[in-house]
This record gives structure tokens, C-alpha cells and sequence, in this order.
């Protein structure tokens, strides 16, 4: 099954290349959307699109449990978080800084 639904997404692209000539650009787009519907209907239809239905479903299910930040929060946290990789980045640098002055003083330059 999933085959064949290769092969329809397959099949529309190469009716856009084709038809180049024959066919106006948007008719050559439907073909490839086309192509794209079909095979996702058919996947959808497989052992696999069950699955994958229902981990969609159970993730809406869970996503309705998530407290989301207000913008208040969100912009608090986001400004920690901007801080807190500004004074590490500024750690490292001090320590790059320290190396580089003992490698020198280790090689005499």
C-alpha cells in the first residue's frame, strides 16, 4: 500500500514535467496536489495512518492539559534566558582568554 502511494505522488510529478508543454502551470500544480491527496488518503487508509490518527488525536488530547505561560511570564523567561547565555558566554570567553595566556607563557611567545 505504501507502494502505491509513492507512486501517486510519483505520478504527479511527473505529469507536471511532462505536460510541461500541454498543460497551463496551474494544471500542472493540480496534478502534483492531486497526486499528494491521493497518496496521503491512502496512507491514511493503511495500518500506519490509523496509527498515526491516533497519536494526533491523543496529542490534541494532551496539548488541552498544558498550562501555557502568560506573556508576562514568556517575556520574563525569555530575558533570563537571553542573561544567563550572555554571562556564560562571557565565562567562556574569560576562560579562552586564561589558555591562551598560558599556552603563550607555556611557549615563550
Amino acid at each position: 500500500m505504501y507502494v502505491v502511494a509513492v507512486l501517486l505522488v510519483a505520478a504527479g510529478v511527473f505529469a507536471f514535467y511532462w505536460f510541461e508543454n500541454q498543460w497551463s502551470t496551474s494544471l500542472r500544480v493540480g496534478a502534483v496536489v492531486g497526486g499528494l491527496v491521493a497518496a496521503l488518503v491512502l496512507f491514511m487508509f493503511s495500518a500506519k495512518g490509523r496509527d498515526t490518527r491516533e497519536f494526533l488525536a491523543e496529542s490534541r488530547f494532551e496539548l488541552r492539559k498544558v498550562v501555557w505561560p502568560t506573556r508576562q511570564e514568556a517575556t520574563r523567561l525569555t530575558w533570563v534566558v537571553a542573561g544567563v547565555v550572555l554571562l556564560i558566554s562571557l565565562i567562556m570567553a574569560g576562560f579562552d582568554a586564561v589558555v591562551q595566556w598560558a599556552v603563550k607563557l607555556l611557549l615563550g611567545h
